[in-house]
């Protein structure tokens, strides 16, 4: 994915993501988020994007 510096970039912005849709989760939840390389190029519209695609995803809004 990258050096160390966009590594942390990616994961602070995922991080900045996931926090505001907790509340969209069931509670005691557990969910694991991995970002896959072509995270390092993506803006931060794009991640939300696909956060919310896979979130959707998850609590079974979505077909596969």
């Amino acid at each position: 994915m990258g050096g160390a510096v966009q590594r942390n970039l990616v994961k602070r912005r995922l991080r900045h993501l996931v926090r505001d849709r907790l509340s969209l989760l069931p509670e005691g939840s557990l969910v694991v988020v991995r970002a896959l390389p072509g995270a390092a190029d993506a803006d931060h519209t794009q991640l939300a994007r696909d956060l919310d695609a896979a979130l959707k995803r998850l609590l079974g809004g979505g077909a596969r």
